[in-house]
C-alpha cells in the first residue's frame, strides 16, 4: 500500500482517499495542527520561565563596586501584575547627585515607558530558566542591550551591558555584579 492509501476518511473508515489532492491536503492540515501545538508549547513554556524569572529575582539587589562613597547603585524587584515584574533602580554618582528611574515588563518583548527618564523605552524578553535580554531604548532607537544572569544560587545577578552608536554597530562592552542585599 502507498502512503496515499494507508490515509483514510474519519468518518468512513474503508473509504480510500480518491486523489492526490485529497492527500495533500489533509497533509496541509496535519503540518498546520502540528505547527499550531508547537507554537502553543512554545508559549506556555515561555509563560513558565517568565514567571519562573520574576519570583527569583524578586529582592534587593547592590551592584559590586570599588568606586568610593558615595558611589552606589541599587536595583530593586518586585512582582507586577499577573507574572511580571517591577524594577527600581536608584543610584547615586561620584557627585553625590541621586537618580531613580524604573520600568514594568511581563518578559514579552514588549516596550514599556521607563518612569524616570525622558523618553525611554525598554522590553525584557525570556533567554533561558537564568537570563534575560533587556533592550533599552531612547526617543524609539535602541542604544543598549543588556543580557541579565542570575547565578544558580541566586545571590548575584552578572549584567552584560552592550552599548550601540545610531547604526546599531557595539561601540562598549561593560559588565557589572549584583549581589543580593534583601
Amino acid at each position: 500500500p502507498t502512503p496515499k492509501s494507508l490515509l483514510l476518511h474519519p468518518a468512513r473508515p474503508s473509504a480510500q482517499l480518491q486523489s492526490t489532492t485529497d492527500y495533500q491536503e489533509i497533509l496541509m492540515r496535519v503540518l498546520r495542527a502540528t505547527a499550531v501545538l508547537a507554537a502553543f508549547v512554545v508559549l506556555l513554556m515561555t509563560a513558565v520561565d517568565a514567571s519562573a524569572q520574576g519570583e527569583s529575582r524578586y529582592g534587593v539587589w547592590k551592584m559590586k563596586s570599588d568606586a568610593p562613597p558615595p558611589q552606589v547603585n541599587i536595583m530593586t524587584y518586585a512582582p507586577f501584575g499577573d507574572g511580571g515584574m517591577s524594577i527600581t533602580v536608584e543610584s547615586t554618582n561620584a557627585e553625590g547627585r541621586d537618580s531613580k528611574w524604573g520600568y514594568e515588563t511581563m518578559f514579552d518583548g514588549e516596550f514599556r515607558s521607563v518612569g524616570g527618564q525622558d523618553g525611554a523605552a525598554t522590553a525584557v524578553e525570556v533567554i533561558d530558566e537564568w537570563s534575560t535580554r533587556i533592550l533599552n531604548s531612547r526617543n524609539g532607537r535602541v542604544y543598549q542591550v543588556i543580557i541579565n544572569t542570575l547565578s544558580e544560587d541566586g545571590k548575584t545577578i552578572s549584567n552584560e551591558y552592550v552599548r550601540m552608536d545610531e547604526d546599531g554597530k557595539i561601540v562598549r562592552v561593560t559588565h557589572a555584579i549584583y549581589e543580593r542585599i534583601g
